[in-house]
């Protein structure tokens, strides 16, 4: 039984490594497709969306069968709730990376505008804060899930840059007005990836940790 158990828990480990895998070359394709106007290659992100739902569905197949049949305590329980929480933020990133893609072609006529706004750079920095957020889960890496939520303020400095400069550009250009409003849209979605990374991070420390971090801040608690 014991090693049915184990059995168990490394297979869903690989597919919700795998399933991180495609989401973050999702998220990398998207960006690039961004840069290099590929309406193409935002085809075969949007095709990969496919593979996310039915990695969501397995997964939260095998978290129910193991809770049901092993009744798993400890780290293991832990483990599992993780998991089902991961898994729910990687489906919604996998969405935000399709999402990306729907405004590349709206924003193909306006490189300078997209260079202007410093978007892009808001998107590196939230690229990397998904990297490291995967990375801290696989290798239950409490400290490095612990510096992600610091990025979370540089991107949330970035929407609020970015809106503030796109608002005066509508003002003084008005015919910058709907690429500057399909930059909105784009900001945010890269602002809900940053939350879905810090998300994944305090899972993690949950995870690890045994320790609740999430709306700490919210909460006023230390």
């Amino acid at each position: 039984m014991q090693k049915h158990f184990e059995t168990e828990l490394e297979n869903l480990k690989i597919n919700i490594t795998k399933m991180a895998s495609i989401v973050e070359e999702m998220v990398e394709n998207s960006f690039t497709a961004l840069v290099n106007s590929d309406l193409e290659l935002c085809q075969k992100i949007k095709a990969r969306d496919r593979e996310i739902d039915a990695y969501d569905n397995l997964i939260k197949t095998q978290c129910e069968n193991i809770l049901a049949l092993f009744q798993p305590m400890a780290i293991d329980l832990r483990f599992i709730l993780t998991a089902l929480m991961i898994n729910n933020q990687l489906e919604r990133c996998g969405d935000i990376a399709v999402n990306i893609t729907q405004r590349v072609k709206p924003l193909i006529d306006y490189k300078s505008l997209v260079d202007e706004s410093k978007i892009l750079e808001m998107g590196s920095v939230a690229k990397s804060m998904f990297k490291d957020a995967i990375d801290s889960f696989i290798n239950r890496d409490a400290n490095l899930a612990e510096q992600i939520g610091n990025k979370d303020n540089i991107v949330d400095d970035y929407n609020k840059n970015i809106f503030r400069f796109l608002i005066e550009k509508m003002k003084n250009q008005p015919e910058l007005i709907e690429p500057a409003a399909h930059l909105m849209i784009l900001s945010r979605h890269i602002e809900r990836l940053a939350d879905h990374s810090t998300n994944i991070a305090e899972d993690v420390i949950f995870m690890v940790n045994a320790e609740i971090v999430s709306h700490k801040h919210k909460l006023g608690l230390k």
